[in-house]
Parts: structure tokens; sequence; C-alpha cells
């Protein structure tokens, strides 16, 4: 596996993340927006996954930023 395949794999990695981070948030707005109207749209569900899936999946989009940000630098440093 060459230094290229294993940066687009993280990016890949990476995509696939944002969409679920963005997915979770779209889901607690109309949770929210549901509880404080009434009509239950998975606020409870929603609570019991924010600590074993969404907050590992925003550390992980933020370390994985940082490490492709860092790379990027690297490689352009290393580049004539």
């Amino acid at each position: 596996m060459t230094s290229s395949d294993l940066k687009r794999w993280l990016d890949n990695f990476l995509i696939a993340i944002v969409f679920l981070v963005f997915a979770g948030f779209v889901w607690f707005v109309f949770s929210v927006t549901g509880a404080f109207v009434g009509i239950p749209l998975g606020y409870k569900l929603w609570m019991r996954l924010w600590l074993p899936l969404f907050q590992p999946a925003l550390g992980i989009l933020m370390a994985g930023a940082v490490v492709s940000g860092v790379w990027a630098w690297l490689e352009k440093r290393r580049s004539p």
C-alpha cells in the first residue's frame, strides 16, 4: 500500500464520518424540535447514542483533520 493509497483511504473514511456527524446533527435538530412540540422523534435514542457513537465520531473527525493537514504540509515541504 503506497502513501497515496493510504491518503485516499483516510480521505474517504473522513468523508464517511462527516456524513455520519451531519446526519446525527440533523437528527438532533428534528428530535429536539419534536420533543419541544410533543412529538417523539427519537430524542431519547439520540441521547443514548451520543456517547458511544456521535462523540467518538466527532473526535475521529477532528483528529483526522489534523492528521490530513499535517500530511499535506509534510508532502508540500518534501516536494521541490
